[in-house]
């Protein structure tokens, strides 16, 4: 039997009552006293299930865990409640009039200045839903912690490969991941192919219409990929929220509390939905992402060009500090601000972290505290046959099906101890199990390569052992030979460009290509620096062809 749904009114009712009012109230009589204590039993579970509530990944953080025996939307009430009892108003759009005002404003700024990208030339070009939701999907999938930039080539080559989702359910993983090199997080890419197929073999073809379906039934796509999808492919009412969104949702309305935190999340997700424009809601998605991307940054945000500026609460603190600091108007300047009525509000910053009048709008919104990345250090071998048939060769092994860039190609490794202990012949070993006996003698250490992943700081001691001779050596199964062609093409991460950069001695010192990754080269073999070349062939002429050798040995 179905349980009885409490009213939201009557749940707020009893949050709101002092003990001595439910007292009262339970003395008309023993049913009322069960039906209060029900729902007050109800009342805290909810809250002690959201405080308690673990962190969950970024693309379905905010989410209440359900309980199997509540009706469906129970849990959202209780969430609704929640919220309610927890914030003040002044972070809220308190009527239809505001969320108008910025809905019209924000929409109205977009048709005029977003940018031209090709998955938004494709979406609004075609009229297949399923494609049309197959474009929005690739691009989201591929912006998720990339920028735009960046994923503009890799979405016109993918799409131009793969047109449909059938196109992308035949192609192999090896494909999709040589494809996806270089584009980090390749575990979207293998998602993304496993969505793919589910939709063709299971679904018939047919994209699933709405976010709650998206999110349940296909792999590796959480609450804003599902809302994404649903919002701007079909059309549905459902607001989304990224990290764009959340910058702007956090300056519009003076959030300083951790967005990462389960309450602030709720909040963010319950302000994107309120403000969705019903009637555009994939243009309005789009358009909060574009302005924190463009206009409401990180840094040095560019204000006098909101649409929004209006409305925005981080605005009004800015102007209400100045007034303060200028001192040009005496008591309070008549800004509004945040009043609870008792107790500290919790989507303020905290006592401990003061405005900080040189951010302006950035104090908003709080940054989180992130862990450092664990460091590890791997020995890494370029092993190659310079003389082999057809060619130079170089041995690439292919990592787990599972865990970090997994299904990639990258040259023989072993996970080492910092200290440098045993490196050498333990990485000996490791060749020796993919190309048998190799000469101990030969093994030289060359740099190494520090590559900063999602979590982990990773040193690689780069080694290089050229072999003689033209015979082939024995190639295992998950092994093979390449040309440095086909190394370039291969599904191989960026950080083994680096890591064969180091080999070939083209770039010495550190690398400027990636903020992330850093190369050095032993001393020795640094090439030497232009005064330097002009001071040596001045005092000493003799070595003028050694100069022209090292010089030609590093282009």
């Amino acid at each position: 039997m179905t349980p009885r749904v409490p009213r939201l009114s009557s749940l707020w009712a009893i949050m709101k009552k002092p003990r001595a009012a439910v007292g009262r109230r339970a003395a008309v009589g023993r049913r009322c006293r069960k039906q209060a204590s029900s729902q007050a039993g109800r009342e805290k579970h909810a809250l002690n299930s959201s405080q308690a509530n673990p962190s969950v990944p970024d693309d379905c953080a905010g989410t209440i865990p359900e309980f199997p025996e509540a009706p469906a939307g129970l849990a959202k009430r209780q969430e609704e409640v929640v919220l309610q009892a927890s914030v003040s108003p002044y972070h809220l759009f308190r009527d239809t009039a505001e969320v108008t005002v910025f809905r019209e404003s924000l929409l109205s700024w977009y048709d005029q200045e977003k940018r031209d990208l090709p998955w938004r030339r494709r979406a609004e070009g075609e009229m297949d839903l399923n494609r049309r939701a197959y474009a929005v999907w690739v691009s989201e999938v591929m912006l998720q912690q990339t920028q735009v930039a960046t994923v503009i080539n890799y979405y016109t080559r993918w799409m131009q490969k793969w047109p449909t989702l059938q196109d992308l359910a035949s192609a192999s993983l090896e494909e999709v991941n040589q494809l996806w090199a270089g584009l980090g997080y390749y575990s979207r890419g293998r998602r993304l192919q496993e969505g793919a197929r589910k939709v063709v073999e299971e679904l018939g073809g047919h994209v699933p219409r709405t976010a709650e379906t998206l999110q349940r039934l296909l792999p590796g796509v959480g609450r804003y990929t599902a809302g994404a999808i649903a919002s701007i492919a079909f059309g549905q009412a459902t607001g989304v929220v990224d990290g764009n969104v959340v910058r702007v949702l956090c300056r519009v309305r003076a959030i300083g509390a951790d967005p990462s935190s389960t309450l602030v999340s709720q909040q963010l997700w319950s302000l994107a939905q309120q403000l969705v424009d019903p009637a555009r809601p994939g243009d309005f998605n789009q358009a909060a992402m574009e302005l924190g991307a463009t206009v409401c940054t990180p840094q040095r945000p560019l204000c006098s060009q909101c649409p929004v500026q209006s409305l925005c609460r981080a605005r009004q603190r800015v102007e209400r500090e100045q007034l303060l600091a200028s001192q040009s108007l005496p008591g309070s300047p008549d800004v509004e601000e945040c009043a609870p009525n008792t107790g500290q509000c919790q989507l303020c910053a905290p006592p401990t972290e003061p405005w900080d009048q040189t951010l302006g709008v950035a104090n908003f919104p709080r940054k989180a505290s992130r862990r450092p990345p664990r460091e590890e250090c791997s020995a890494i071998c370029v092993l190659e046959q310079p003389r082999a048939r057809g060619g130079a060769r170089i041995l690439l092994v292919q990592r787990p099906n599972s865990g970090l860039l997994a299904g990639l190609w990258e040259f023989p490794s072993v996970t080492v101890e910092p200290s440098g202990q045993c490196q050498h012949k333990a990485l000996l070993q490791e060749l020796q199990s993919w190309a048998g006996p190799l000469p101990a003698t030969r093994l030289q250490h060359l740099g190494q390569v520090v590559h900063t992943f999602s979590h982990i700081k990773l040193t690689y001691q780069v080694y290089g052992l050229a072999l003689e001779g033209q015979t082939p050596v024995t190639t295992p199964s998950g092994a093979r030979w390449l040309t440095r062609e086909e190394f370039h093409t291969a599904a191989v991460s960026t950080a083994m460009k680096k890591v064969f950069r180091v080999y070939e001695g083209q770039q010495p010192g550190t690398c400027k290509s990636s903020k992330r990754s850093q190369v050095s080269i032993p001393a020795s073999r640094k090439k030497p620096s232009p005064g330097q070349q002009i001071l040596d062939s001045f005092f000493r002429p003799h070595i003028r062809s050694d100069a022209s050798r090292l010089n030609g040995t590093a282009q």
